[in-house]
């Protein structure tokens, strides 16, 4: 999926994308969070807007049940 880097990313498409890459791949919270790093953010949290980066860190929170 093609994504642009310059547009904001909201907690709701970073919670479905999670979810989608923990069931298509039956992994756990913490294995998504690799994969996502890897082939999402292609190992660079920044490539993408402060925005994005902080609607992430809030899925993964919500995910996680903190």
């Amino acid at each position: 999926m093609v994504v642009n880097s310059r547009g904001n990313l909201w907690e709701e498409y970073f919670r479905a994308y999670l979810t989608l890459v923990m069931n298509a791949r039956s992994c756990s919270l913490e294995d998504a969070k690799d994969f996502m790093l890897e082939t999402f953010f292609e190992g660079n949290f920044s490539s993408f807007r402060p925005i994005s980066y902080s609607s992430y860190l809030h899925a993964v929170n919500s995910l996680s049940g903190d």
